[in-house]
């Protein structure tokens, strides 16, 4: 299972609120309704998130073996 739980963490180090990801970056709300749920998103969003909040993907997601 791939978990988004790092985002949330990295967001909070970096100042960054899902508000300002929406109105200053234009990420979609659904993305992170899909992100909350841990639901499949495409690499395009991960590869924004990781340019936004100048992280590497392991900062955004885990993979977590069922």
């Amino acid at each position: 299972m791939i978990s988004y739980a790092p985002l949330w963490k990295t967001m909070k180090e970096k100042g960054v609120s899902q508000y300002k990801l929406i109105k200053d970056y234009g990420v979609d709300p659904a993305q992170l309704h899909r992100l909350r749920k841990n639901m499949v998103i495409k690499t395009v969003t991960i590869d924004k998130l990781c340019s936004v909040l100048n992280c590497k993907v392991e900062d955004v997601m885990e993979y977590i073996p069922e």
